[in-house]
């Protein structure tokens, strides 16, 4: 049965950030907040965490994961980022918006688009995931919380609760997220791109 953790929304109690990476150190999936939506998170480097985070939402091998960074400095690590790229991260960070880069090496090839050899990136603007980032020290690799056959992510943390508690190892409930996606933005053509519009401002990237 999953853990609940009650963790404010704005200054999020150490004691209990410090639990939940513990528990996604030892390979657990974990239910947390962010700018736009409530995300299924991982350590980066567990693959049966990443299956368990498939089945649940019931995807198949070809889903894209998020790796969720703490700063643009993590981002550079998995991305190669030219320097029009980073004027555009830095405009946007932290934000509502998933960036999608050539990967480094230092990104698993499980996690990369077969193809292209991207990743999609995110800095969140949100209290509780930069507390996490920071204690954990490495990005959260991540997926939307859209259960099999809905259109929109759960944002009732009693409800994702209810729905998921034998299936994740902790949910962390702080407060009420919004339903609209990230807006997705593709930058390994060296001219930015929207793949889909959401909840980060369009409007930037309308005339680029």
């Amino acid at each position: 049965m999953a853990q609940y953790f009650q963790i404010h929304p704005v200054d999020p109690q150490p004691r209990l950030i410090k639990r939940a990476v513990d528990i996604v150190r030892a390979g657990g999936v974990v239910v947390y907040p962010t700018d736009s939506s409530y995300a299924l998170g991982c350590h980066i480097g567990d693959k049966e965490a990443m299956e368990r985070i498939r089945r649940i939402r019931r995807v198949d091998k070809d889903h894209n994961f998020t790796l969720v960074c703490r700063d643009l400095s993590q981002v550079a690590l998995y991305a190669r980022v030219g320097n029009a790229d980073y004027r555009i991260l830095k405009a946007h960070t932290p934000g509502a918006y998933t960036f999608i880069l050539p990967a480094t090496r230092e990104v698993p090839r499980r996690l990369q688009n077969p193809r292209r050899k991207t990743i999609g990136l995110r800095i969140p603007d949100h209290a509780i995931v930069r507390a996490l980032l920071t204690e954990l020290n490495e990005p959260l690799m991540s997926s939307t919380l859209i259960l099999p056959g809905e259109k929109l992510p759960l944002s009732d943390p009693e409800e994702i609760r209810a729905k998921l508690e034998h299936q994740v190892d902790l949910v962390i409930d702080g407060g009420n997220c919004g339903l609209e996606p990230t807006t997705v933005v593709v930058l390994e053509s060296g001219q930015p791109r929207i793949a889909r519009a959401g909840k980060g401002d369009i409007t930037p990237f309308s005339f680029a």
